[in-house]
């Protein structure tokens, strides 16, 4: 009976290491198995990161196309009356000049047909400058003692005069702008200061 009660202790003690083992077995597996999940979650997260990444950059993209074409189309739509509106500004000064021609002292002795032409075209210049206005060309500030602006004003001359030395001190021709752009320069005579004015 010792002798059986000796082997059964002595299979017992292999069965509860093979427990043993099976268990660290286990908890190897387990562990692997966490491991592998962990790494693919993580590569799951590191993949929605760069499609979040990929969609955000192609919105911010998509967006700074939409405002590029809406900044085309509004600079289109000021602008396409450029080249219309530069031959236009010929017509302008010559009714300008032919206003400018007819001395004001002569006015006093002309007939009703003259005052009647004289006022029909100063109605037009007036009329033309405010059209231009209406699709933004405007005409560019050159009266006597402004400021000299290279982008604004083409200087022809450099004269005395009564204003500050490097201002305008005469309009030769009358400048325009379109939007920002400079359309004509305004021809001007640049004033060297110190004199009286011509």
């Amino acid at each position: 009976m010792n002798d059986n009660n000796g082997g059964q202790n002595e299979d017992a003690i292999p069965s509860a290491e093979n427990e043993g083992m099976d268990e660290a077995v286990g908890h190897q597996q387990a562990s692997h198995a966490v491991n592998i999940l962990a790494a693919q979650v993580s590569a799951l997260e590191k993949e929605r990161d760069e499609l979040k990444n990929n969609m955000l950059r192609a919105l911010a993209e998509t967006d700074n196309v939409r405002k590029r074409a809406n900044r085309q189309i509004e600079e289109a739509r000021l602008y396409a009356v450029e080249k219309f509106a530069r031959d236009l500004l010929n017509v302008s000064d010559n009714l300008s000049r032919a206003v400018e021609s007819v001395p004001p002292e002569s006015r006093g002795i002309m007939t009703e047909a003259v005052k009647t032409a004289l006022e029909g075209v100063e109605l037009t210049q007036k009329e033309l400058v405010s059209v231009l206005s209406r699709h933004g060309v405007t005409a560019i500030d050159a009266a006597p003692g402004s400021a000299f602006d290279p982008a604004l004003h083409q200087a022809v001359t450099q004269i005395p005069s009564e204003h500050p030395a490097g201002s305008v001190a005469q309009l030769f021709q009358s400048g325009w702008r379109i939007g920002d752009r400079t359309l004509r320069a305004a021809m001007v005579a640049v004033s060297a200061g110190g004199g009286k004015p011509n």
